[in-house]
């Protein structure tokens, strides 16, 4: 391993942190195009329950997903306070409901976990975040839709 690649492997990435409920996740901020307010969607037949349907974002239709529905809880209550982060998933542009964008933060790889539960197919968790007594969920963007 070369001194830059030490180096880049010491570096802290950032993530941002949003409240879904009570708990809080992140998503890796250079996966982070665009944190926008509410609209509502226009509703797709056919398609799945965590799917609310699609906006039209300056000309580019995004699906937007609820990861509360995705992660088997009850459906988010949409409001003026409720965002939606328009993020990267393997080239193109999808949202997420959440009910708040909290923080940036600086995560150093000492920061980093694997998730203690075996993923499968339907795992949402990449990695989580454990900072003091906090622990962060990462969600695996390319999962989401």
């Amino acid at each position: 391993m070369t001194e830059t690649d030490t180096a880049n492997a010491q570096a802290p990435r950032q993530i941002v942190t949003f409240k879904i409920g009570e708990q809080t996740f992140g998503v890796p901020v250079d996966g982070v195009r665009e944190i926008k307010g509410w609209q509502p969607t226009t509703s797709i037949p056919n398609a799945e329950p965590h799917v609310l349907g699609v906006i039209n974002l300056r000309g580019q239709v995004i699906a937007v997903y609820d990861l509360r529905i995705r992660l088997e809880r009850a459906a988010s209550e949409r409001d003026k306070a409720s965002v939606v982060i328009v993020v990267d998933s393997d080239g193109r542009n999808i949202g997420i409901l959440a009910d708040a964008v909290s923080d940036i933060l600086d995560v150093t790889s000492g920061e980093l976990r694997p998730p203690p539960l075996a993923a499968n197919e339907n795992s949402l968790i990449d990695a989580l975040v454990v900072k003091g007594d906090e622990v962060i969920p990462l969600i695996d963007i390319a999962r989401v839709a």
